[in-house]
């Protein structure tokens, strides 16, 4: 049963862009000048917001305002409403019909597996808008406009169902110089020259080095937070990676970087699928999730 909040509680989206504008600038002038809107509009504004609300939002004090604690927490759920309503908003433009599904998906594999091949679901399902946004890590549900979500690991998603898509091979990745400058033979051989890590998966070389019966003791060296940027600082000659083969198996093959040897490892988790539990039926999600079954099926 929807639930009927008193008008006091449901200001207008006027009042409460001001109040957000002022808010994130801390100051009415830059409020103003973002809004189109005179100085006196937006103090008014946000003045009727505090009346409706009966809550004062600023502390103000010689021609500058400073949020009050209970301001503070507003401002960032309201900054949150507003965001989903603008999404939601671009969403019905880019779509009136509807027929859209949001993902999420972290930033390298869109941009190295899923974009590559989504060509071949628009072209099966003309009619389905489907938008792709970056996520480096895991969200809520409730509180953000995704439909759904690939993600790596195994830990259980709250309030979420998963399916398990595929494993993950990683190998040792280098630039061909910098290959022929150390001549790797062996796995102990790799520890002499520098090591790039993800901050993602902090123990990788440990456990990569152990998995082939070098020493892991004592691992260090540059981070990157992307598997793009890892990448392309294995490929200008920083270091090795380690990197996931069926996402770089392009460049492998056309030489940019090489393996620095032959001895893969498969990483701990697997890639997923994702959605809130209450939307598992959604017939879009359904399509999706079915080619992109397909699509895992026929991918080596």
């Amino acid at each position: 049963m929807p639930i009927h909040a008193p008008r006091r509680f449901l200001p207008s989206i006027s009042l409460l862009a001001a109040f957000e504008a002022a808010a994130r600038s801390g100051s009415i002038t830059e409020a103003a000048a973002e809004l189109s809107l005179t100085q006196s509009a937006v103090s008014r504004q946000i003045k009727a917001l505090e009346d409706q609300l009966g809550f004062e939002l600023f502390v103000r004090a010689k021609q500058k305002i400073r949020l009050t604690f209970g301001g503070q927490v507003y401002a960032r759920e309201i900054r949150d409403a507003l965001g989903r309503i603008s999404s939601a908003s671009l969403n019905l433009l880019a779509n009136p019909s509807g027929g859209t599904l949001t993902l999420a998906v972290p930033p390298t594999f869109g941009a190295r597996w899923l974009t590559r091949r989504l060509p071949r679901f628009v072209a099966a399902h003309p009619d389905v808008m489907l938008n792709v946004l970056s996520r480096l890590s895991r969200f809520d549900f409730r509180e953000d406009v995704i439909d759904a979500a690939i993600t790596f690991g195994d830990e259980p998603w709250t309030g979420a169902e998963m399916l398990r898509l595929r494993q993950e091979t990683v190998i040792p990745i280098c630039s061909p110089e910098l290959a022929g400058r150390y001549g790797f033979t062996t796995p102990t051989d790799i520890r002499r020259a520098p090591l790039l890590h993800l901050t993602t998966r902090p123990d990788a070389w440990e456990r990569w080095l152990a998995h082939h019966g070098a020493d892991d003791k004592g691992v260090h060296g540059m981070l990157f937070d992307q598997f793009a940027t890892l990448y392309e600082a294995a490929a200008g000659g920083l270091g090795v990676a380690l990197l996931p083969e069926f996402l770089f198996a392009d460049e492998l093959r056309e030489g940019h970087v090489i393996r620095a040897l032959p001895l893969p490892m498969t990483s701990e988790g697997a890639y997923h699928l994702c959605w809130p539990r209450e939307r598992g039926d959604h017939p879009l999600l359904a399509l999706f999730r079915d080619w992109l079954v397909a699509e895992m099926a026929h991918d080596p």
